[in-house]
């Protein structure tokens, strides 16, 4: 297949254009660098089935090529990124998904859509189905990326039922891996930085607040047997590790595989932020055969390497 992806050169874009290259494809890739950089992407640059774009996809653009399969990974993904691009992070949910359905149009291609865990909100619901609608503030301080990626998912519906384009949406929960950011605000690449540094690592309120962590090559084999089925089915479709840990927790485990003597200091929570976080994923254990296999501690023992080295320890 010739698959354009948008957001090829960040966390789940860099993992999934060398999955897809791997797997034989041709991959078109682009991406703006708002939250990312070329170092990510530039052992492929001279690949022969990859072609890189550097583009804003709120932007027009035009293909002369055949194109199967338009992925839509393309925003600033963590609370620190998009509340400093909080504009940006809007016009790539709505904006870029307009133009990404707008080239599966006309090129007669399939439309998957990187939706997340966040149209949820901090739910009232727990663990939270596909069929969950959400507890969203539609004007707090993480509206700017939660209502653009509902945005999102209600544009890719209405194409598919006005045009009949064949749209696959997934909502992502917290992934992690090698190729995070240092410093991106998540929390994982951020309880991993500060325990290397030897610096107190920060829990924002008390510790109890969930979430589910999912090691990216098990996220990145959910997102290629959705993208491969050739049975369409529109989703969404929960992918992420139904395991629950709190980040009291996390931070321990933490705190154990690196060796570190931080301490752990906990500070406020910011407004909005999901007091629980678990996927139901029995839609992608029947659908796709799908199901992690990477323990938290696992991925983390293979995650640590790579922020030692960015780290330069």
């Amino acid at each position: 297949m010739t698959i354009l992806l948008t957001g090829a050169s960040g966390f789940l874009g860099t993992h999934l254009s060398r999955r897809l290259l791997a797997d034989g494809h041709k991959v078109i890739g682009i991406d703006n660098f708002i939250t990312s950089g070329i170092e990510n992407i530039q052992d492929l640059l001279g690949h022969e089935r990859f072609t890189f774009i550097k583009h804003d996809i709120t932007e027009p653009i035009h293909f002369g090529d055949k194109i199967d399969m338009v992925l839509h990974f393309a925003s600033p993904a963590s609370p620190v990124d998009y509340g400093i691009h909080q504009i940006k992070t809007i016009k790539v949910g709505t904006l870029g998904t307009y133009t990404c359905l707008g080239i599966a149009k006309a090129k007669k291609a399939g439309f998957f859509l990187a939706s997340t865990s966040e149209v949820y909100g901090d739910p009232l619901v727990h663990p939270q189905p596909e069929a969950y609608w959400g507890n969203v503030n539609p004007i707090g301080l993480r509206s700017c990326y939660d209502e653009a990626k509902r945005a999102a998912e209600a544009m890719a519906f209405a194409y598919h039922r006005e045009h009949g384009i064949d749209i696959r949406v997934i909502r992502i929960f917290n992934t992690y891996g090698p190729h995070m950011r240092i410093n991106d605000g998540r929390v994982v690449s951020e309880f991993v930085t500060q325990a290397l540094r030897g610096v107190p690592i920060t829990i924002f309120g008390d510790g109890t607040q969930t979430r589910s962590f999912c090691y990216v090559d098990d996220l990145v084999e959910g997102i290629v047997r959705y993208t491969m089925r050739e049975k369409p089915y529109t989703g969404p479709i929960n992918l992420g590790n139904p395991g629950e840990f709190t980040l009291k927790q996390l931070a321990e485990i933490v705190l154990r595989i690196t060796g570190s003597n931080s301490e752990i200091v906990y500070k406020p929570l910011p407004p909005d932020d999901p007091k629980r976080r678990q996927p139901i994923i029995d839609k992608a254990r029947e659908l796709l055969g799908w199901e992690p296999k990477i323990s938290l501690e696992e991925g983390l023992t293979k995650t640590i390497p790579y922020f030692k080295k960015k780290l330069g320890l």
